[in-house]
């Protein structure tokens, strides 16, 4: 295992550049918003445990979470069983193929394995105000940052939708180094 980096190494990076990507053979579930050109090594279960903030994303499936994440989150029992999450910063995005493809119920489907992994939920709030635009399709949502990517993958995030996913990231990362230092 890799040294944990700080929270404060983290807030300097670019929103959502992760360290480990789940491994899916897509490359759409953890880096698929906003960093799908990101080489990064693939994420293990017993990895989360070192980690101050573990933020999930996934391209939504039918209104629903990607059945990669699923997957890799129902690897996560041992963790849960002692505790392990307790207390970290969790949060969530997603991207869909149309504009109510069902994002919210694909952050909700992680937020609640966050919930029960025992972590302290970060959302997008409306401090961000890019999405309270209605000249343009935006994501966006109280439960994280989210993106319409056309069912072929297509359209590109906007540049509020990547407004957004930093600022959900950011407060991430100092949420964390708030509590961990």
């Amino acid at each position: 295992m890799s040294k944990k980096p700080s929270a404060k190494a983290i807030a300097t990076k670019p929103a959502f550049r992760f360290k480990r990507r789940a491994a899916d053979g897509t490359g759409s579930t953890l880096i698929g918003l906003l960093s799908v050109d990101q080489v990064a090594p693939v994420a293990v279960i017993a990895d989360l445990e070192n980690y101050d903030a573990i933020v999930i994303g996934t391209g939504t499936r039918f209104g629903r979470v990607s059945s990669e994440i699923a997957a890799f989150l129902d690897q996560a029992g041992g963790l849960w069983a002692k505790g392990a999450l307790d207390g970290k910063v969790g949060a969530t995005f997603s991207s869909s193929g149309t504009q109510h493809g069902g994002q919210e119920t694909t952050l909700f489907s992680i937020i609640a394995n966050l919930l029960h992994f025992g972590m302290i939920i970060l959302g997008l709030p409306y401090s961000h105000q890019g999405r309270m635009s209605v000249d343009e399709i935006v994501g966006g949502a109280p439960y994280g940052a989210t993106t319409v990517a056309v069912g072929d993958g297509s359209r590109q995030p906007t540049e509020i939708d990547l407004a957004g996913a930093r600022h959900q990231g950011e407060i991430a990362a100092r949420t964390a180094a708030q509590i961990f230092g």
